[in-house]
Order: structure tokens, then C-alpha cells, then sequence
């Protein structure tokens, strides 16, 4: 069996059809998927040693209703366990590092902003005593690099929505956390008053280590607001390969 494995398109094929499976797993949706183990010599495996793992998604959409156009991550070498593989899982010895790039487009970010996920986490915030109850929340992407958030927002179950609009810029702080900075803010004096808090409370909530799967941390270097789509360039700490 192991002869088997080591041959030409053997065990490398085998532990990137599992690993693709275990991705799959922590999808809802995918419209692409492709991971690829490389290993040279193929022999090695059998050590669980990998010269790299590569993994690009494309259209993807998480069980929390998340949605990403593109996610790449290509990991350094790595021991992984090659016995855990025949169970169909993927484990690895020690923790490693990925380079990343994701890249949301302005219908992601809409999507995504308008889930039970991210609006559940939004009504926490509470505007003169009342939850805020948020509705129709639109992204826009503007050519000058800056983000247009505009939401109806409803102080409590019975009052009257509110129409926030904001634009600011995105900046990345401690490499984790997106930040709505130099905020211009549009409606009436009540819209803007509610602008105000509202950014505060997005800035806590944008914080990676909250979308994150189980053992992955994301670093973001460098943010891209181009053509409508929105790109994190960074590194993917991983401790142990994702579980939802």
C-alpha cells in the first residue's frame, strides 16, 4: 500500500482530496475550490512532512452566511500526522504560517452586513436606551478608496427608522482590526448623532479574531479598497487545521 502511495501522483493526491474535502466541510457554498499538498520527494509523506499546502476558494460563502470572492492561502512547510489522513482528517504536528489574500467584493460586504451574524452583533448596541433594530444595510465602494455604509436604523421595536449614513476610510490597527477613520457623516442631526455611536461600535466589532475559524488567527500588512472589491494582503497563523 505504501509502495502505492509514494508513486507518481499518489500520496500527495490522496492528502490534498482529503484536505479539499475537510475545506469543503467548513463551507457552505463554494463556486471554486482547489487545494494542492506538495511534496518532493512524494516518500517524505510517509515522515508527514510537507513542502506546502495551497489552498484557493472563489466564491465562498460561510455557514454564518459570510460571503468571500476569493481566499488564498499558501502554507510554509509543514509535519503533518499521515496516519490521521486515512480517517479523513487533516492534523498538523505544530503550528505554521500562512500567506494570505482576501478579497470581498462590494456584494459580499452587503451580504455580509445584512446577515443574522453580523446584525445580531450590530443590535447589541443600544442608542438612548433602546436596541437598534437594523435594516436594509448597503456597502458602497467609492472610487476614491473610502466605504459608504447606509442602513435604515430603528431605536426600539416601535420607533421610527432612522436613515445613517456614513463614509470613511479603512485603515487596518494591530494588523487585525478595521477601522472606519475620518468619518464624514450625511442626514439630519439625529442620523449623524447615531452615526457617531454607530461607528464606534463598528470599529470594536471589525475586529479578524471574531471571523476567524477555530485555530487561525489573521494578520492583515496591507488593505485595498480597487474596482468595487475590497483586498487584505497578510499572514494566517494557524495552530491546528480549521473546524467550524
Amino acid at each position: 500500500m505504501f509502495g502505492n502511495l509514494t508513486g507518481q501522483g499518489g500520496g500527495d493526491q490522496l492528502v490534498s482530496k482529503v484536505a479539499r474535502t475537510a475545506v469543503t466541510a467548513l463551507m457552505k457554498q463554494t463556486d471554486e475550490l482547489e487545494v494542492k499538498v506538495r511534496a518532493e520527494p512524494v516518500a517524505k509523506l510517509l515522515q508527514g512532512s510537507v513542502d506546502g499546502f495551497d489552498f484557493v476558494g472563489k466564491g465562498m460563502k460561510m455557514h454564518s452566511g459570510l460571503q468571500v470572492e476569493v481566499m488564498e492561502m499558501y502554507v510554509q512547510a509543514v509535519s503533518i500526522d499521515f496516519g490521521a489522513i486515512f480517517k479523513g482528517q487533516v492534523k498538523i504536528k505544530q503550528p505554521t504560517q500562512a500567506s494570505m489574500r482576501i478579497m470581498l467584493t462590494e456584494e459580499d460586504l452587503t451580504v455580509s452586513f445584512n446577515t443574522p451574524f453580523l446584525v445580531e452583533k450590530l443590535q447589541k448596541l443600544e442608542y438612548q436606551g433602546n436596541p437598534l433594530y437594523f435594516d436594509k444595510t448597503e456597502i458602497t465602494l467609492n472610487d476614491d478608496q473610502s466605504l459608504r455604509m447606509q442602513s435604515h436604523v430603528r431605536p426600539g421595536e416601535a420607533g421610527d427608522p432612522i436613515d445613517v449614513d456614513i463614509t470613511a476610510r479603512l485603515e487596518v490597527e494591530d494588523r487585525r482590526k478595521i477601522q472606519f477613520m475620518d468619518p464624514d457623516y450625511g442626514g439630519d442631526e439625529q442620523a449623524v448623532e447615531l452615526g457617531k455611536v454607530l461607528t464606534n461600535h463598528v470599529n470594536s466589532l471589525l475586529d479578524l479574531d471574531q471571523f476567524a475559524l477555530d485555530g487561525m488567527q489573521l494578520r492583515v500588512d496591507r488593505l485595498r479598497l480597487k474596482d468595487k472589491k475590497m483586498t487584505m494582503y497578510g499572514n494566517a497563523n494557524i495552530e491546528q487545521f480549521p473546524s467550524r
